[in-house]
């Protein structure tokens, strides 16, 4: 259960995180690319959770025909190069609404990874 929070802009990392994969081309990507100066983190997914809930504040353009998980997999790798995790950006009704990290391992993360350790694939 998302835990709400004050909302507020989008910390560096987020930020980073989010544009390296909105940097690649797939339908509807440059409306979701202009959202981002207009989106605030409102929940998060859990105490000491990375994954957080978004919001795009008004004067964004929508990104028609954008739903669920943009199409595009950023695959997490830790020190050492070993498979991480992968972070899933979502939209709901053409407007960014959650950064996920899925993690592979026991312990979850509480911060997302620099974007050094995620390695990007646009998927068909």
């Amino acid at each position: 259960m998302p835990i709400a929070i004050n909302p507020r802009p989008m910390s560096s990392g987020e930020r980073e995180v989010v544009e390296l994969i909105l940097a690649n081309e797939f339908p509807g990507a440059a409306e979701l690319r202009a959202q981002v100066g207009f989106v605030q983190v409102v929940a998060k997914w859990g105490v000491d959770s990375a994954s957080v809930d978004l919001l795009v504040l008004e004067g964004a353009p929508r990104s028609p025909g954008v739903a669920g998980v943009i199409p595009v997999d950023a695959t997490v790798v830790d020190e050492s190069g070993s498979l991480f995790g992968e972070i899933l950006l979502w939209a709901t009704d053409g407007y960014l609404s959650a950064i996920e990290y899925a993690w592979y391992g026991d312990e979850p993360p509480s911060a997302l990874p620099d974007i050094s350790m995620i390695s990007i694939d646009v998927q068909a």
